[in-house]
């Protein structure tokens, strides 16, 4: 059984842009093949959550309410597709906090293996960003890089991490996982 983390925005959903958020029900758009490619992981057995920093709930951007409102929706209108979300993980902690959870800080990636008994050096985490690598590596996980977000391939020559994997969106993604 393999063990699958997920970023938020830039790989379920479309990135808003830097330095802005998804404040509302409305801003909250998938990505075309992000619902077809966590029912392909759930049905092919996979374990998949959700790790992704929300810190525009610590600067009061947006409250913990609109984001408990906009994860149901996601879970729901995921489910309906036939995948699972086993768990959802945010840290909301602004950056200066420098909490053990916030990205690239391993912290919501070993609480999820501590809950649900699972060694992380056997999962995978796909994200969009090369912080997403860096919290991958810090975890002991493989990373998968997806360029449906932040990143973009031109820019591999700057960065400082290098990912193990990296796929157009996380239908090939998931598709390299499930094969």
């Amino acid at each position: 059984m393999k063990v699958v983390f997920l970023d938020r925005d830039g790989v379920i959903n479309k990135y808003p842009g830097d330095k802005l958020y998804v404040t509302s029900l409305a801003k909250f758009r998938f990505l075309s093949k992000a619902k077809k490619a966590i029912a392909l992981l759930s049905k092919a057995g996979c374990r998949v959550f959700v790790a992704s920093n929300q810190a525009g709930v610590g600067k009061g951007t947006y409250s913990q309410k609109t984001l408990d409102l906009i994860t149901a929706n996601m879970l729901k209108s995921i489910a309906a597709e036939g995948g699972l979300i086993q768990q959802v993980y945010y840290c909301t902690h602004r950056k200066e906090a420098s909490c053990s959870c916030r990205k690239p800080k391993p912290g919501l990636l070993k609480k999820a293996a501590d809950k649900f008994g699972f060694n992380l050096k056997t999962a995978y985490f796909i994200g969009d960003t090369i912080r997403d690598v860096a919290t991958a590596r810090a975890a002991g996980c493989k990373s998968i890089l997806v360029l449906t977000g932040k990143e973009k391939l031109v820019n591999q020559k700057n960065w400082e991490i290098k990912p193990d994997f990296v796929f157009k969106d996380l239908l090939a993604a998931a598709k390299f996982l499930t094969k």
